[in-house]
């Protein structure tokens, strides 16, 4: 699958790159990482923000984080806090390049970056941000087994998303739209809107 990824991706690259913000003041941007494992069904890396935090506590992401002064680019941000919530060293991630960027509804412009790593990478989670690091094949999204179609609104515009439950995680909102985008645009995922499935509006 990730021979499929990459060959889909690399002619997406350029046009990608050329949206991800660059400059050196980026204040109100932030960056991700989303991480697969280099194996024939890929996991995702996921992370389970710590319930003492005072903004998405509790809630799954991916590793990254708001740019700081200081960091180079995007890239760079992404890496820096990977690094620094899962204990994953830059030179262990293979960057294939920027995911499209998305809007928070508070107004915070987050790009991911698709990189890869090894199966056997070991990880930390950093007690002061995460109460859990744990790992998705590919597959289980690709199956589509959402618990409910979470509707949110950015700009005036409604957005449906796709909610998941896998193990003891509750999969939603921000990160599943990244991971949704990237199953429909790069893996040509039918994930579409659902009338089997509850409808929960947040906002």
């Amino acid at each position: 699958m990730l021979a499929e990824i990459e060959a889909k991706f690399s002619t997406l690259r350029a046009k990608l790159e050329g949206r991800v913000a660059r400059g050196p003041d980026l204040e109100g941007h932030a960056a991700v990482l989303l991480a697969l494992t280099d194996e024939p069904d890929p996991e995702v890396i996921l992370t389970l923000r710590s319930q003492h935090l005072s903004t998405h506590s509790g809630e799954v992401s991916f590793p990254g984080g708001r740019w700081e002064p200081g960091d180079r680019s995007l890239k760079y941000t992404a890496l820096r806090e990977t690094e620094e919530e899962i204990g994953l060293p830059p030179e262990e991630v293979r960057i294939l390049g920027p995911l499209w960027p998305r809007s928070t509804r508070w107004n915070v412009r987050v790009t991911p970056w698709l990189g890869v790593v090894s199966a056997d990478v070991e990880l930390y989670p950093n007690p002061g941000e995460l109460d859990a690091i744990f790992r998705v094949p590919l597959s289980f999204f690709l199956e589509d087994p959402r618990i409910r179609t979470d509707r949110i609104t950015i700009d005036e515009h409604a957005i449906y998303l796709p909610a998941y439950q896998f193990q003891d995680y509750e999969i939603w909102g921000f990160t599943a739209g990244i991971l949704t985008e990237f199953l429909v645009k790069i893996l040509d995922a039918d994930i579409t809107h659902r009338k089997d499935v509850p409808l929960r509006a947040l906002n």
